[in-house]
């Protein structure tokens, strides 16, 4: 923050600055400065388990579920082989901590998990079965109907020129 201004000295300025003992015009004008701001020590928003960080609000079976792989059986499995009571998380002690991100550490999660999954699509897909033409073609592979649904998968309609709908 900048404390003083140099600025060029002005005969006006003689007046102003006669009311000083040094009377005397210097080349920069002292001006008041606020009181400098605070500065807060740093706390942790939230606690990282497996790679993520898990919010400190919420309770630990519920913050884990925000892990990719972490459902909300195994979040609850988790914490009975822990046998760790379910508190809010910003409240877990380190030694609590480091033994959750060591239970957490035994599953499947997060980047090994998707790795995982994506190697078993292109799997499907190179040996041309049934499920990996549908991945191919971008269709549902798990039976569902295609005539009126899965938007998701085909994406936006697309209208198709030239036709006409069929008069009542």
């Amino acid at each position: 923050m900048v404390q003083t201004l140099a600025l060029p000295v002005l005969p006006s300025l003689s007046a102003i600055c006669s009311g000083l003992k040094n009377t005397s015009l210097s080349n920069s004008i002292s001006l008041p400065t606020s009181n400098p701001p605070k500065v807060y020590s740093l706390s942790i928003q939230c606690a990282r388990v497996g790679g993520v960080e898990i919010p400190n609000s919420k309770r630990v079976e519920y913050s884990l579920q925000y892990i990719h792989g972490i459902g909300r059986s195994v979040a609850r499995q988790i914490l009975s082989d822990l046998t760790m009571e379910n508190k809010i998380t910003k409240d877990l002690s380190e030694e609590e901590l480091i033994i959750l991100r060591d239970e957490v550490s035994k599953y499947m999660i997060e980047g090994d998990l998707r790795r995982f999954n994506a190697l078993n699509i292109r799997r499907l897909k190179e040996i041309q079965c049934y499920r990996g033409i549908r991945h191919i073609q971008g269709l549902p592979c798990r039976g569902q109907r295609t005539k009126n649904n899965c938007r998701t998968l085909k994406g936006k309609r697309v209208s198709i020129p030239g036709k006409k709908k069929a008069p009542r």
